[in-house]
């Protein structure tokens, strides 16, 4: 009988190194500010397009990120210092409370940009997919990856109830918080990359 396995180890990795790159507590009071002056309705209309789009890009990164790569010649080796560079500034911007310039993105339709992008999949989303589909293989960074975005997705359609039970100071220091997680990864990444 053939006999079928998970390996949960490798799936939890992979969330958790999506999930705090992709700091989905921390977007959930930005996503609230752009969207103050929205109905309800439209609200959660956004919170689908960035789904949407989020997990097409997301996908498309999971599946196609290494041919990129070749099509460059860029190493892995070479990505994961880059990316990992790229992390620690993500992680630093976030540690210091340093976000896009708020009036700008509030002029429109705030769902694909920047939401979608870079929000909730950006550089450092997609160096951490392409780095875990090299480490582990397809399946299980795609299951993170979507079970990731199935949880931005209901947070940003639950915005004001998320506010309410976390509150601003909350959902700042949830941030923060990432923002340190991050900023290892992004070492961890620059180490593993020079050792090569």
């Amino acid at each position: 009988m053939l006999e079928l396995s998970f390996d949960w180890s490798t799936f939890i990795k992979s969330f958790l190194a999506i999930f705090v790159i992709m700091d989905t507590l921390g977007n959930v009071p930005i996503f609230m500010l752009f969207t103050e002056k929205y109905t309800k309705k439209h609200r959660v209309k956004s919170a689908n397009e960035a789904f949407y789009v989020a997990t097409l890009i997301l996908i498309l990164f999971l599946f196609f990120g290494m041919g990129i790569l070749n099509l460059f010649n860029i190493s892995l080796s070479d990505f994961k210092i880059g990316g990992g560079i790229l992390i620690l500034l993500i992680g630093l911007k976030i540690c210091l409370g340093i976000h896009l310039k708020e009036e700008r993105a509030k002029s429109y339709d705030i769902a694909v940009v920047p939401m979608a992008i870079p929000l909730i999949v950006g550089p450092g989303t997609i160096t951490t997919a392409i780095i875990l589909v090299q480490q582990y293989g397809f399946f299980i960074p795609l299951l993170a990856a979507l079970a990731n975005l199935l949880f931005t997705w209901f947070a940003l359609r639950n915005t004001e109830l998320l506010f309410r039970i976390f509150g601003k100071q909350g959902s700042d220091a949830i941030s923060r918080l990432m923002g340190l997680i991050i900023l290892a990864i992004g070492v961890s990444f620059i180490t593993s990359g020079w050792l090569g």
